[in-house]
């Protein structure tokens, strides 16, 4: 799919409508850090916006930050971690191509901490440490990653590192947003809201020195004195994006987040040559925990198979169920693991319970023997504490052999799975935009959903891998724009 929107020439422009030192296109999480941190630089901050309002799909999040490396939390609850650590274990579990853009991340991820805590958003001194999705109340700190899985133990020393917003809204992206466009209230941050970005405007010399917005029924151009930023969000409401990029995500799946999360960004970073990257990528949900107890049971595909660890992070299994056949599967339980999932927005499916194992395989219409001879196999070993073919951690091994048995349906088919995009924009650890030559597109910065950032994938992802790096990228964005050379 080739870029509808068209580059513009300077020289095309008659009038310029605004100007600022720092465009930022987007009023997200990582729009918002942006136009902060140009401010410290004593920049001129305008923000565009297509919505009438700030906040974005951030603010429909769970309010979720993925940071680590010794926070005034993680030290509160008790967890040694350090930015090598934390480094390691997303090396080894994200597959992020840029070591540099994950390492500076972590080394700076507890003054980063400090920084939102500066901005007024609130975090407690707590840690909830059951399996869950997002912690209940206004708990902060939680696992939400796969750290606690194999092989990662064996890599990095186990450390959670999801930092929720004190609040008990499920949506507390909403707290935290509130609190970020306050302070650019106060700050002196403009905003031109309303309005959609149709073109990047280029000088002569190859800058990016503008943008064209549509505003209603009118027509602005906006300049940029120093750089734009492109902040707005994914491609998960467009269409078109979808089928060419992400054909793997089942139909039943819903995008999660705003109807303008349409890859406007990525597109108009298509018109100037910018190159993209994972742009396969997709973090799916429709957790089948908490309780965490659920996890001791096993999850078996159409074939009556197992086919990954079940303690996993949820997204990671959502990931590697989209590869079963039909992207079906079933948990499967005894009478000791049995209890309904917590998750309503899910709506797991319960089947029925049986009195036997044949019983429960003849319904599911599955194999004859499969699930009698994986059921063999995993409570033989479980007994042992140990799990042979996919290392499930010992703390959820027990062995499903006291009837009746019960199943629920987790497939794409039957559960409201909602998913997020993760392939965007490439950019350099000084988020500028990288051109398909991988040198930077002078005057253009990324950060947020629109940017292919550390996860590439839902088996690398975990909760607060949006709202963590894309504050963080936003706010190396808003500085580093804000201290480029005024254009004339």
């Amino acid at each position: 799919m080739t870029s509808t929107y068209q580059l513009i020439s300077a020289a095309d422009v008659a009038e310029w409508d605004d100007v600022a030192d720092l465009l930022v296109i987007g009023y997200g999480i990582a729009g918002a850090c942006a136009a902060l941190e140009a401010r410290d630089e004593n920049a001129d901050v305008l923000v565009v916006e297509r919505a009438s309002g700030g906040g974005g799909a951030s603010a429909l999040s769970g309010g979720i930050f993925y940071l680590g490396g010794g926070t005034p939390v993680q030290q509160a609850a008790g967890f040694s971690d350090d930015a090598d650590n934390m480094f390691k274990y997303l090396m080894a579990s994200t597959r992020a191509p840029d070591a540099k853009i994950v390492r500076r991340f972590c080394e700076n991820s507890v003054d980063h901490f400090g920084w939102l805590e500066d901005q007024g958003i609130p975090f407690e001194r707590s840690y909830y440490d059951d399996k869950t999705v997002i912690p209940p109340g206004t708990y902060c700190l939680c696992d939400t990653g796969n750290e606690k899985m194999w092989p990662y133990y064996e890599v990095a020393e186990p450390a959670p590192r999801g930092h929720k917003v004190a609040s008990g809204d499920p949506e507390a992206g909403g707290v935290a947003m509130r609190a970020l466009i306050a302070r650019c209230e106060e700050r002196g941050v403009r905003t031109c809201f309303d309005s959609r970005v149709v073109a990047l405007v280029r000088d002569e010399a190859e800058r990016i020195m503008g943008v064209r917005v549509r505003q209603f029924d009118k027509v602005r151009h906006l300049r940029a004195r120093r750089a734009v930023v492109m902040a707005a969000g994914g491609f998960g409401f467009n269409d078109d994006m979808r089928a060419r990029y992400t054909p793997q995500v089942p139909s039943a799946a819903e995008p999660l987040g705003i109807p303008n999360n349409d890859g406007d960004a990525i597109l108009l970073g298509q018109s100037v040559g910018a190159a993209m990257q994972a742009m396969d990528g997709v973090i799916a949900t429709a957790s089948f925990y908490p309780p965490g107890k659920l996890i001791k049971g096993i999850l078996v595909n159409v074939r009556g198979e197992r086919f990954l660890n079940e303690d996993g992070y949820h997204g990671r299994t959502a990931d590697i169920l989209m590869d079963q056949p039909d992207a079906r599967a079933y948990l499967i339980l005894d009478s000791e693991t049995f209890e309904y999932p917590l998750r309503p927005d899910a709506k797991n499916a319960f089947i029925d319970g049986w009195e036997t194992v044949q019983e429960m395989e003849l319904a599911l219409e599955l194999p004859a023997g499969s699930l009698v001879e994986t059921l063999r196999r995993y409570n033989e070993a479980a007994a042992g504490g140990r799990d042979p073919e996919f290392n499930k951690h010992s703390k959820w091994l027990k062995p499903l052999n006291v009837p009746p048995y019960a199943a629920f349906d987790v497939s794409y088919e039957s559960l409201n799975y909602v998913f997020l995009t993760l392939g965007g924009l490439k950019t350099t650890v000084d988020a500028q935009v990288l051109d398909q030559s991988g040198r930077p597109i002078a005057g253009l910065y990324a950060a947020g959903a629109c940017v292919s950032s550390i996860p590439q994938d839902g088996r690398g992802y975990g909760s607060g891998m949006s709202l963590g790096p894309g504050s963080f990228y936003g706010r190396v964005a808003g500085r580093n724009g804000a201290r480029e050379t005024v254009n004339e």
